[in-house]
């Protein structure tokens, strides 16, 4: 295909009102930039961030994975750890109006003081934007990105699918060794798996 009929294909794309399809993020390649607004009203994007390491943790309250890893204090411990060695911790909700998990700004802020949570920043994803351009499929999703914005590991929160509590200490911590090799400068052992949980639910 000639470059001038790529090119007359993408015109043709823009005029009819159709985004050109976007790449799949892949580990080791760059992080889908993204910008949105916190519960607390603050514009955020991902590029504020270059420099630091970034963890995305999808979440829906009332999803009982979700909830396995936040009545355990599990993911609070991961969030106090990842704010330690100097890590952004960005959660995001990507449920829409009407859908199971969708909260508004009031009651995100109620629910991280509530849990004890400590993400440096709670998003609000109700168009859905932000988790369709990480594939997020499943509440937790989490995703690692490393200083240089490239990612370092996408998917499950550790390597057993349950919503027990007592499966917690049994299981591989995939986000704490993720966080540990990137901080050693080092190739992460496990960089993708399977997210299990929840569906996310999108418009």
């Amino acid at each position: 295909m000639t470059g001038r009929v790529v090119l007359l294909l993408l015109m043709i794309t823009v005029l009819a009102g159709v985004s050109p399809a976007r790449a799949a993020p892949t580990i080791g390649g760059p992080a889908p930039a993204f910008g949105g607004h916190d519960t607390q009203g603050r514009a955020i994007s991902l590029a504020d961030f270059t420099g630091r390491t970034v963890v995305l943790e999808w979440t829906n309250h009332e999803c009982p994975f979700v909830r396995k890893h936040y009545e355990s204090g599990n993911m609070q411990r991961l969030q106090r750890e990842a704010a330690n060695q100097g890590a952004v911790w960005l959660t995001i909700v990507s449920s829409a109006p009407g859908k199971q998990g969708h909260v508004t700004a009031k009651e995100a802020n109620a629910l991280t003081a509530s849990r004890g949570a400590a993400p440096a920043h709670v998003i609000l994803d109700e168009t859905g934007t932000i988790g369709r351009l990480y594939g997020a499929g499943a509440t937790p999703t989490m995703v690692v990105i490393r200083p240089d914005q490239t990612i370092a590991y996408m998917g499950a929160i550790d390597s057993i699918p349950s919503a027990r509590i007592e499966d917690i200490p049994k299981a591989d911590n995939f986000v704490r060794d993720a966080l540990a090799a990137v901080a050693a400068g080092e190739p992460v052992g496990t960089p993708l798996t399977k997210a299990y949980g929840c569906s996310v639910k999108y418009p």
